[in-house]
């Protein structure tokens, strides 16, 4: 789909590497008709001025305002969609128990596709609004409800990634909610694969499918099998639940001797497109091995506070150069806003560095190591997450989709007090991650489309 170029000018904001913001002072971003950045431009360079003018005349530039930047759009790798409706609650019992009461009877009734598309409807408008421009998404099992979020995906100009939930097992699934049986789920999952890639087609397609088992203890043995032959069919991504908690990494680890992460390198399923969620019992051989494949972990911060009975390792997982980015885990995580997923982020780091256990003397309390920062923070949520679906975005560079959003720090009942005579930028970008609400994204672009604002 081609749109109309412009231009925009301002101050922007991001971490294309890990720990290192960058400030872009003043400069201007040229966007093309496919939505990418076609230029950019610091003031120092010889055509800024003739670029500017001419954009001014032809009424395509786009002038930020005095406190408001440009940031890139927000990446979350870990969204249950149908789940939205029970987010903020359903946060009582363990994991296990969770799923048979509360998520599984939820999930069924996605049946109803009609249910689907209402719902999903409002998911995406209020993801858009807090400023996730790209969302990799667990659907359920039904394929026809699936299909119908990629739609409304598509048609609000969110950049998505839709996964068809296999869950096959009738000893883990409950019998009003699974799929009949492992060739079924690998037909319908092919079926699903094939409609998605004829519903968003080309070189860089806005929504793409996802190979979805659900996690280990939800699979039989056929139907991992069959979705890892799938994934090397088509080349799709894949997502599923890796070491979540101490139930599900004991279930896996019974069941196969091994851990999950070996378990679903066995069946095809560890790839450069896996993201796996959680992650949080894996181990040293489990780190070199995700690394060597080149897949994933989203960080689920909050979640894990419910569920995991552990912190994710993010620092060592950080040093070790892995694919690290974060995500809202919706409804495992209350929130849905990817800022507050930053803030979760570095509060759960600094909790494992620092220790809990006040009884402790100070040397003994915590795991050894450094916190993250807020750079580290933000970049997974953008360019970190980028990485890990190997999908250009997350930080703005010539060739990039221009998927970002205007932060405005003097909208009505901000958060972010910006003191012009003593903070400097680097001093409002720490401000923006630290405090930016729902309130301050005033405008989001998607592949060049602004979508909200």
């Amino acid at each position: 789909m081609t749109r109309d170029p412009f231009t925009l000018l301002g101050t922007a904001f991001h971490t294309p590497e890990r720990g290192r913001l960058e400030v872009l002072e003043d400069h201007l971003f040229g966007i093309d008709g496919q939505g990418r950045i076609a230029e950019i431009l610091a003031p120092d360079h010889p055509d800024y001025a003739a670029r500017a003018s001419d954009a001014r005349e032809a009424g395509t530039l786009v002038e930020l305002r005095t406190g408001q930047f440009l940031l890139p759009g927000l990446v979350d790798l870990h969204i249950h969609a149908p789940q939205w409706p029970q987010m903020g609650k359903a946060l009582d019992v363990p994991l296990e128990v969770w799923l048979q009461k509360y998520t599984f009877p939820l999930e069924a009734r996605y049946a109803d596709v009609g249910y689907a598309r209402e719902v999903y409807a409002g998911l995406v408008d209020n993801l858009l609004a807090n400023g996730t421009t790209t969302a990799l998404y667990f659907a359920t099992v039904h394929v026809e409800a699936s299909l119908a979020l990629a739609a409304i995906c598509l048609e609000k100009g969110q950049r998505a990634l839709v996964g068809k939930v296999v869950m096959d097992d009738p000893e883990q699934c409950p019998p009003f909610y699974r799929d009949a049986d492992a060739a079924g789920a690998i037909a319908d999952t092919r079926c699903f694969i094939e409609a998605m890639l004829d519903m968003a087609s080309g070189e860089r397609p806005l929504v793409q499918p996802v190979i979805t088992p659900r996690f280990i203890p939800s699979c039989t043995d056929a139907a991992l099998q069959g979705l890892g032959c799938l994934a090397d069919e088509f080349g799709c991504h894949v997502q599923t639940h890796c070491s979540e908690s101490d139930w599900a990494k004991a279930f896996v680890e019974e069941r196969f001797g091994q851990s999950d992460a070996a378990s679903l390198d066995g069946f095809g399923l560890l790839t450069r497109r896996t993201i796996l969620a959680h992650s949080n019992f894996i181990d040293g051989r489990d780190m070199d091995l995700i690394k060597g494949k080149g897949a994933g972990v989203a960080h689920c911060p909050l979640s894990n506070a419910y569920f995991a009975n552990a912190v994710f390792p993010l620092r060592e997982a950080l040093d070790r150069h892995m694919h690290i980015g974060l995500g809202t885990d919706i409804s495992g995580g209350y929130s849905p806003s990817l800022f507050d997923g930053c803030r979760h982020a570095l509060s759960a780091s600094r909790t494992l560095q620092s220790g809990v256990h006040a009884h402790l003397a100070a040397d003994e309390r915590g795991a050894p190591g450094q916190p993250i920062t807020h750079q580290d923070a933000f970049w997974l949520a953008t360019a970190g997450g980028a990485e890990a679906l190997d999908l250009p975005t997350g930080s703005f560079r010539v060739g990039h989709e221009f998927d970002a959003l205007l932060i405005d720090t003097k909208a009505s009942a901000s958060n972010i007090h910006i003191n012009a005579a003593d903070d400097t930028l680097d001093d409002v970008f720490q401000k923006i991650v630290l405090n930016a609400a729902r309130a301050n994204i005033a405008v989001v672009w998607v592949n060049g489309r602004a979508v909200r604002g």
